[in-house]
């Protein structure tokens, strides 16, 4: 098979361009499998991120024949195509080759504080959380930050302010959390055109989320608790 892999690095003046490899995978064989074959046996100078291979990490994340995947979970054999063409996710400033600059991802992800906000001490035993509330976020936290979702984004595309539909997803699942006691005004700091008014709703974070998170719901949900609670508020100053 024949795998097409975009090649470029920042510290030289080299222009982006596609290198062909010849590789015969083996059955059942990763994207991610193949890529460390051809760097192996071929061409170590050829660069991409991973760790894991269990789809845990989140950090092969990259374009695989026009459609934005984990390469350890994309085997060869489901692509239905003699050629392969890979290139690094999109919406993020390429370091050499595959490897993109995560740092406006992480700097968006950032912004809501994702972290548990609990009022007082914590108990001797810890949170006791009902298993009906855990069914409201497990969606949510199975988000392995892989920034698929961002890189897919047209929002993000085209408005560097926008945060991204992992940033207000993140923010949705503490808002669900019964253990989390941070003020409204934390989650109207999203309202905006760079929060949960930015979206245009086309689903595509939805498409190509690799753990089923659906960033989108939880947009819709800030945006119905953004308005929910500015209501109240409003009805609460004229009586």
């Amino acid at each position: 098979m024949t795998f097409k892999i975009l090649r470029f690095d920042a510290q030289t003046d080299e222009q982006p361009h596609f290198q062909a490899y010849r590789h015969e995978p083996e059955p059942y064989e990763t994207i991610l499998e193949a890529l460390k074959g051809i760097r192996d046996h071929q061409d170590p100078s050829l660069s991409f991120r991973y760790s894991c291979r269990e789809a845990v990490c989140g950090s092969c994340g990259m374009v695989i024949n026009g459609r934005i995947a984990l390469a350890c979970r994309t085997q060869v054999s489901e692509l239905e195509s003699d050629e392969v063409v890979i290139e690094p996710l999109p919406n993020l400033e390429i370091q050499k080759d595959l490897i993109v600059d995560l740092t406006p991802f992480w700097e968006a992800y950032r912004t809501f504080e994702p972290f548990l906000q609990a009022a007082g001490d914590v108990p001797e035993k810890g949170h006791r959380v009902a298993e009906s509330d855990m069914e409201k976020i497990s969606q949510y936290v199975t988000c392995i930050l892989c920034a698929c979702c961002y890189s897919a984004c047209p929002v993000a595309t085209r408005d560097r302010r926008y945060v991204g539909p992992a940033a207000l997803a993140k923010l949705r699942r503490f808002t669900l959390d019964p253990r989390d006691d941070r003020p409204f005004s934390a989650v109207e700091r999203a309202d905006g055109p760079e929060g949960v008014w930015g979206c245009d709703t086309v689903f595509r974070c939805n498409d190509v989320c690799p753990k089923d998170v659906r960033p989108a719901d939880g947009i819709e949900g800030l945006r119905r608790m953004i308005v929910a609670g500015k209501t109240k508020r409003l009805f609460r100053r004229h009586p």
